[in-house]
């Protein structure tokens, strides 16, 4: 079947089966591979993107799922204002090691920011439980999220 995607603010035509996940389209069909496969079954979140503004693990959502909703990926989500805070905090606290799952905490992360821009611990890890990270780097991705909801640089590490 033919869908039209809006993806990163571009329309693409795609051919694919109806129950074909978005995240296979998006890696393969479109060619955008910041989105990653990790566990398949919408456990680990290293797949998050956003559909119509809201974090979707794309494994295990099919591409007529997302109708005419706009979808956004890592490739694009700095271009927003939050999704340039969180990116740029993610560099200040040095987050990243071995960075497989770092896509799918950002867009996780941002999510969490768009819809609670001064969250507490608690929020924080009530959203990003569903994000795993091999390396555990787990105290700085907390200490990002809080500097790109301050706005502000905040001290390295976590």
């Amino acid at each position: 079947m033919a869908f039209s995607l809006n993806v990163n603010g571009r329309n693409y035509a795609v051919d694919v089966d109806a129950d074909t996940p978005l995240l296979w389209v998006l890696r393969d069909v479109i060619g955008l591979t910041g989105t990653k496969f990790g566990c398949g079954v919408a456990q680990c979140g290293a797949c998050t993107i956003h559909l119509d503004g809201q974090a979707v693990r794309s494994c295990v959502t099919a591409v007529e799922s997302a109708g005419t909703s706009p979808i956004t990926t890592i490739e694009a989500i700095g271009d927003t204002p939050t999704g340039h805070r969180v990116q740029q905090a993610w560099l200040e606290q040095e987050v990243v090691q071995c960075g497989y799952c770092q896509s799918g905490q950002i867009m996780s992360a941002t999510a969490l920011l768009n819809e609670n821009p001064a969250p507490e611990d608690e929020d924080i890890d009530a959203v990003m439980a569903g994000n795993i990270c091999r390396c555990g780097t787990y105290p700085r991705i907390r200490a990002a999220i809080k500097s790109a909801a301050a706005g502000v640089p905040a001290g390295k590490g976590g």
